[in-house]
Formats: C-alpha cells, sequence, structure tokens
C-alpha cells in the first residue's frame, strides 16, 4: 500500500485519508472520532472484521440491519449522523467502487450522513479505476454472492463510482495495512 499515493490523489478529490498499520488501530481511532451521535454502517465483511457494531454501540445508538431485524433499520442507518461502510476496491487515482443490490450502502454513502466513513482493507486497492470496477465485479460481488448462496448477476443490482464527496458531505477513508472483508 503506497500511502503517500493514495494520501495525494484522493485528498485532491476532496476525500480526508487517515492510515494505520493495524484495524485495532482503526477501532481505537473510530472510537474516539465516534461519540454520542447516531451511526449507520453499511453491510460490510470488513466492519464486522473489525467489531466495529460492539465498539460503537458502547456510546452511539448504531443501526445495522446485519444486527437488528427491524424492517426500518436501513433507513435509520441511512438517516443517522454518521455512516460506515467500506468499499469494494479503492483506485489509487483516486476513486471508490462499491456494487450493491439493495442499494442502501450507496444511497447513504452519497446523500444523508454529515460525515461517512470508509474502512478499507489493503486488499481493496487497486491502481486503477478499471481495475477497481474489475475487483468490485469479479472478487468482492462473487465473494459476497457465495455467502448468500446466490450468483453474483443476483446481487449486483447497482455501482458507484465515487470521485468526490457529494456537497455537504465530509468523507474520510481509513486505510489499513491489513487484508479486510472482500
Amino acid at each position: 500500500m503506497n500511502a503517500s499515493v493514495l494520501k495525494t490523489n484522493f485528498e485532491n478529490h476532496e476525500f480526508h485519508t487517515s492510515f494505520f498499520q493495524t484495524k485495532e488501530e482503526a477501532v481505537s481511532y473510530l472510537k474516539e472520532k465516534i461519540q454520542g451521535t447516531t451511526v449507520g454502517i453499511g453491510g460490510s465483511m470488513t466492519v464486522e472484521e473489525m467489531g466495529l457494531y460492539e465498539v460503537l454501540k458502547e456510546s452511539n445508538t448504531v443501526y445495522w440491519h446485519w444486527k437488528q431485524d427491524a424492517p426500518d433499520t436501513r433507513l435509520k442507518a441511512r438517516d443517522a449522523e454518521v455512516y460506515l461502510l467500506s468499499a469494494n476496491a479503492a483506485a489509487e487515482t483516486g476513486e471508490l467502487v462499491n456494487i450493491d443490490g439493495s442499494g442502501n450502502r450507496l444511497s447513504a454513502s452519497v446523500f444523508g450522513p454529515k460525515k461517512v466513513y470508509y474502512v478499507i482493507g489493503k486488499n481493496k486497492i487497486t491502481p486503477d479505476l478499471a481495475s477497481a470496477i474489475q475487483r468490485a465485479k469479479e472478487v468482492a460481488a462473487v465473494e459476497n454472492a457465495k455467502r448468500f448462496q446466490a450468483e453474483p448477476e443476483s446481487i449486483c443490482r447497482a455501482m458507484l463510482i465515487l470521485s468526490r464527496p457529494c456537497n455537504g458531505m465530509e468523507v474520510e477513508l481509513l486505510f489499513i495495512e491489513e487484508e479486510l472483508g472482500y
């Protein structure tokens, strides 16, 4: 992971960046930054592997459809002050790529929350946008489909390429020097 390239290119695209050697360091950082607010979480194996739901619910109201079965959990997550997710791929050229089946992660990452945090393992970093799209389709989607015992086409209904944060949103990318998620 070339932190210098990632920092330069993503910050040129108006993203904030932070870098961590371990997921534990990133969890400590987020625990300090996110306190006393509402937090929405998009479906993410990275978030699950980091144990962020359990940590953040200690001092926040957290909405995550993986942990709460209420029908309106995804809507409450989208309307939270802070939203947490990962990316299927992050291009060193400064773009994020996500593919989604229901669209909840995509919509919340571009509209609603005031602050969005992406947690991104080194395995999700690609050299450019074309390889990021390829990774999202051929690695992340395939692995996620296996989890649902489905075909990738059935869960890949929408793709978002985020080249800059949307107006009024602050987006911070936490790059972690570990392989996390798909």
